[in-house]
C-alpha cells in the first residue's frame, strides 16, 4: 500500500491547516495528547506531516513531535523528506532517509521517498549526491516510476547536466506528458532549444508549462524573435497565458528593444487582468528601460503597490543606462529612506549612474560604503565599474593603480574599461598594457585587438595597425560583425554590416545616398582612422557608411512616420564616426534617434546626444 495513501484527517488535526501561530499549534497538540490520539501511529504521522507541509516555519516543531512517536510510519518520514526538500535547509531530508534505512520496523524506501530525494538534490544543486540517489532508486527498482523519471530530468537540468537529461529521457520507454514537458523545460533551460523545439512540436498535447518553458528557453538564449513568434502561436491556439509567459515575452522585447511589442504585452496584461506581481512589474520596468522609454518605466515603478530590491535595482539600472545619473542617485537615496536593503545588483546600477555623469568621488564613496555600511563584499563587476569611472574621467593612472590594488585577480572587464579609456584619451602606453592583459586572459577577445588598433590609427601609427591585423589573422581572431535591430509596426528588422538581403535594400541605399549628400553639405568629413582595412580612403568612407546602425537609421527614415523616434539596438559599442553622424542626422532630418549599444543608451536629438560625448 502507498506510503502516501489517502486517510481522512481527524477533525482536530485538520485545525492545523488554519492555525497561524505556534501557540495555537501547541493547543492542538495538547488536545491530541489529552484524547490519546497520538498513540495511533497513523494519526501521529498525520499530525507530523500536516505540521511540516502546511507551515514550513514549524518544521523544527514537527521534528520534535516525530522524535516522540514510538512507531513512526514510512508516510511520516516521507512527509518530512518532502517538507525539507522545499525548505531553506533541504539537506536535512537525508537525515530522515537515513532513519528509514535504520528503522526497527525494517521500512524500505518507496517511490515517494526517492521522488522527494531527487527534488532535494535539485534544490541543493548536489552534483555528487544526485547521481548517488539515482543509483539507489535504480537498485531498488523505481527507475520506471513516472514521477521519479520526470524528477530525474528536472534534477539533471538544475545541475546543468544536459547529457544526463538526455540519457534519463532516453531510458523512458513511453514518456508521458509530464516527462515530455520536463524534458522540453530541461533542454530549453540548458540551451538545447533545437532539440527542445523538436520534442515540443511532436507532443500530442502541450500544457501551459511546456509553452512557457519553450518561450523562456528562446528568450534566455538570445533567440528573442523566436520567443515572440512562439508566443503569438500560443495565443492563436488559445492556450491560457499567465504571468510566467508574460515575463519571458517582456524579456524578449527587452533584448530586441521592441517597444511596440512590449507596449502590446503591457496592454495584454491589463486587458486580461493578469495579476501584477512583483516579478511581472519588474520585468515591465526592465522592458521599458531597455527600450529607452524611462518615463513609462518610472510610471510603472511608481504605480506598483509592492516592490522588492530587484524592482528598485531595475529602475536604478534603467536610469543609469539611459544617462540619468543624477536621478539614479536620487532614487537610491529614496530607496534607503524606504528601508529597502540594497544588494550587489543595486550597487552595479548606482556605480554606473555615477559613471555616466562623471561623479568620481561620489562613486568611490558608494563603492566604499558597500562593505562598511551594508556588509556587501564588492565583486569583480563592481571593481570594473570603478575602473570605468576613473577611466572615463581621464584619470587613467588612478584607474591603473586601482586595478593593481584589487584583492583578486583583475578580470577582462576591468582591463577592458581601462583599454577603452586609453582609446578615448589616446594613451598608447596604458592601452598596450591593457590589451596585453586582456589577450592573456581571453585569447580570442576581438574587442581588445580592435580597440588597440584604433589607438594606433588615431596616432597615425599604421605599422601598429598592421601588426594587430596580422596577429588577429595568425590567432584566428575575427572582428564580430556589427548587428543592429529596428522595430517597425511590430515587426523586428535585423541589419548586419554590409548585408544587402533586406527586401527594401534599394530604397535603403537611396536613403544612404541622401544622408551622405546632406552630411557633406553640412561639412561632415568621415573619421576613417578606425577602419582596420588596408584600402583606399574613398573605400574606407564607404565601409563606414555601411555600418549596421547607419543602415538601420536609413531604413527607419523611409519606414517610420515623421516624428516617430527611430529606436535601434546594436550588439557592439557605437564607433566615434557613427556617433558624430547620428548626431548630425538627428538635426538634418529633425528626427529623434535612440541607440542602445553594448554599454548604454544614446538619445540623439537636434544634433546633441544625451551622453555628451562621454561613453
Amino acid at each position: 500500500m502507498s506510503s502516501l495513501r489517502c486517510i481522512a484527517k481527524h477533525p482536530t488535526i485538520s485545525l492545523v491547516d488554519s492555525c497561524t501561530t505556534l501557540k495555537e499549534l501547541k493547543q492542538i497538540h495538547s488536545q491530541l495528547l489529552v484524547k490519546g490520539l497520538l498513540n495511533d501511529p497513523h494519526l501521529s504521522g498525520q499530525f507530523v506531516a500536516t505540521i511540516a507541509i502546511r507551515n514550513p516555519s514549524n518544521l523544527g516543531y514537527s521534528s520534535k513531535v516525530l522524535d516522540q512517536c514510538e512507531n513512526p510510519t514510512l508516510f511520516t518520514f516521507n512527509s518530512m523528506i518532502r517538507a525539507y526538500s522545499k525548505s531553506s535547509t533541504p539537506s536535512k531530508s537525508f537525515h530522515f532517509y537515513s532513519r528509514i534505512l535504520q528503522s526497527r520496523d525494517n521500512f524500505l524506501p518507496d517511490n515517494y521517498t526517492f521522488n522527494f530525494l531527487v527534488r532535494t538534490c535539485a534544490q541543493l544543486l548536489a552534483r555528487e549526491t544526485g547521481p548517488s540517489v539515482h543509483a539507489a532508486l535504480t537498485k531498488r527498482g523505481f527507475e520506471n516510476d513516472p514521477h521519479v523519471q520526470s524528477g530525474l530530468i528536472f534534477m539533471y537540468a538544475e545541475l546543468g547536466c544536459l547529457h544526463s537529461c538526455h540519457r534519463a529521457f532516453g531510458e523512458i520507454v513511453e514518456p508521458d506528458l509530464v516527462c515530455q514537458t520536463a524534458m522540453v523545460s530541461a533542454c530549453a533551460r540548458c540551451g538545447d532549444v533545437g532539440f527542445a523545439r523538436e520534442l515540443f512540436d511532436e507532443m500530442p498535447q502541450r500544457d501551459p508549462i511546456a509553452w512557457n518553458a519553450m518561450i523562456a528557453g528562446y528568450a534566455q538564449c538570445g533567440k528573442s524573435r523566436e520567443a515572440l513568434n512562439l508566443f503569438h502561436l500560443m495565443q492563436m491556439e488559445g492556450v491560457r497565458v499567465n504571468e510566467v509567459s508574460m515575463v519571458s515575452v517582456l524579456s524578449a522585447c527587452s533584448h530586441l528593444g521592441a517597444l511596440d511589442q512590449g507596449r502590446w504585452a503591457h496592454a495584454y496584461i491589463e486587458r486580461n487582468k493578469l495579476r501584477m506581481t512583483v516579478t511581472l512589474g519588474t520585468a515591465l520596468i526592465d522592458m521599458y528601460a531597455k527600450c529607452g522609454n524611462m518615463n513609462k518605466a518610472m510610471e510603472v515603478f511608481w504605480g506598483m503597490k509592492e516592490k522588492n530590491v530587484y524592482t528598485w535595482s531595475s529602475a536604478l539600472g534603467g536610469l543609469a543606462m539611459n544617462g540619468f545619473g543624477e536621478k539614479c542617485l536620487e532614487l537610491f537615496c529614496l530607496m534607503n529612506k524606504e528601508g529597502v536593503h540594497p544588494n550587489e545588483v543595486t550597487f552595479v546600477s548606482v556605480l554606473r549612474g555615477c559613471t555616466v555623469v562623471g561623479l568620481v568621488e561620489e562613486g568611490r564613496q558608494h563603492f566604499d560604503s558597500m562593505k562598511k555600511l551594508y556588509g556587501i563584499e564588492p565583486q569583480l563587476e563592481h571593481y570594473g565599474c570603478i575602473v570605468d569611472l576613473y577611466g572615463r574621467a581621464g584619470r587613467l593612472d588612478e584607474a591603473l593603480n586601482f586595478i593593481n590594488s584589487m584583492p583578486m585577480k583583475p578580470h577582462a572587464g576591468a582591463w577592458g574599461a581601462l583599454l577603452n579609456a586609453s582609446r578615448m584619451y589616446k594613451n598608447m602606453e596604458i592601452g598596450e598594457l591593457a590589451s596585453r592583459k586582456i589577450v592573456k586572459l581571453e585569447a580570442k577577445n576581438h574587442g581588445a585587438y580592435v580597440l588597440l588598433s584604433n589607438i594606433y590609427a588615431d596616432s597615425k601609427l599604421w605599422d601598429g595597425v598592421s601588426n594587430v591585423r596580422r596577429t588577429m589573422k595568425a590567432k584566428g581572431v575575427r572582428k564580430l560583425p556589427g548587428c543592429s535591430v529596428l522595430e517597425v509596426d511590430g515587426e523586428v528588422h535585423e541589419f548586419l554590416v554590409g548585408d544587402k538581403s533586406h527586401p527594401r535594400y534599394n530604397e535603403i541605399e537611396a536613403m544612404l545616398g541622401e544622408i551622405s549628400r546632406r552630411l557633406k553639405l553640412a561639412g561632415y568629413v568621415a573619421n576613417t582612422n578606425p577602419v582596420l582595412f588596408d584600402i583606399e580612403e574613398e573605400e574606407k568612407e564607404d565601409a563606414l557608411c555601411k555600418h549596421s546602425e547607419k543602415v538601420a537609421i536609413a531604413f527607419g527614415l523611409i519606414s517610420l512616420k515623421e516624428g516617430v523616434p527611430i529606436r535601434i539596438v546594436k550588439n557592439l559599442r557605437v564607433c566615434w564616426d557613427c556617433h558624430d553622424v547620428t548626431k548630425m542626422i538627428s538635426k538634418l532630418f529633425n528626427r529623434e534617434i535612440i541607440v542602445r549599444d553594448r554599454n548604454r543608451f544614446h538619445h540623439f536629438q537636434d544634433g546633441e546626444c544625451s551622453c555628451k560625448g562621454y561613453w
